[in-house]
This record gives C-alpha cells, structure tokens and sequence, in this order.
C-alpha cells in the first residue's frame, strides 16, 4: 500500500512541476489563446462572413460575365455576316472595350475564385454544411467555385 501510495505521489509531483513549468514558460496559455482566437465564436463568425462577403462578389462577377457576353453576342449579331472590318468605328470602339472589360472581370472572378477555395480546404469549415450554420445564417456557402472558362 505504501508502494502504491509513493509512486502515485511521485506521478502528482511530476505532473505538477510539469504543470508549473509549462505555465511559467507559457506553454499551455499559448496553445489556448491560438485556439481560441483560431475557433472561438469570434473568429468563426469572422470567417464565415469572409466567405459569404467572397460568394457574394463571385456570384456578382458571374452575373457581370454574363451582361458583358450578352452585350458583345447582341452587338455581334447586329452585324451578322458583315466583316469585323466594315463595322463602324464607334461600334468596333466599344466592342473592343466590353472585351477588355470582360477580360479584367473575368481575371478578378478568377483571382477571387482560387483565394475562396485555397481558404475553404484548408479546413473542413463547419459552416458550409447545412445543420451547422452560424446563428442568423440561412444558407450554406459552396465548397468551391469554378474557375471561369472561355466559352
């Protein structure tokens, strides 16, 4: 009984110096603060609202693409079977800036794209499944856009 009660004193003591030793250099308060400021409701909450700001810009870049497509299919379609050539001078003007428009909007839709889904695989963020959404939140966001590609 003596044995028994000597190596479980002995275990404490280790496991309190350990524990004093940890706390005087910070160990564990630093591994808490990092995963408070890492996964407490704050930070969650912060998170989610940069996804759902970045869905929202993606999916007004999407809606722009479109116009601008429509807009160029319109103007093309005004001079079907006429040569780029003999198009007049203001309309070949503004065709040639809608593309490079659609051009910058398509590289912004691109950018913003891959920074969404480098961000959302990096963890399995919690609320992008239905049944763990924020409070407040009434849709869940994608996982991943898809970059834009050339019709």
């Amino acid at each position: 009984m003596a044995l028994v009660l000597k190596g479980f004193l002995g275990v404490l003591a280790a496991i309190v110096l350990l524990w004093v030793v940890g706390y005087s250099l910070g160990w564990f308060q630093e591994a808490a603060q990092v995963t408070r400021e890492e996964f407490g409701p704050r930070a969650l909450l912060q998170k989610y609202e940069w996804f759902k700001d970045a869905s929202a810009q993606l999916d007004k870049k999407q809606a722009d693409i479109r116009v601008y497509e429509s807009r160029l299919d319109a103007l093309e379609t005004a001079y079907d079977g006429v040569g780029r050539t003999e198009w007049d001078r203001v309309d070949k003007q503004q065709s040639n800036l809608w593309r490079v428009e659609l051009a910058g909007v398509i590289a912004s839709y691109n950018s913003l794209a891959a920074e969404y889904n480098a961000e959302m695989s990096k963890f399995n963020w919690r609320f992008a499944n239905v049944g763990d959404l924020p409070r407040g939140a009434t849709q869940t966001l994608p996982r991943e856009y898809r970059p834009y590609e050339e019709r």
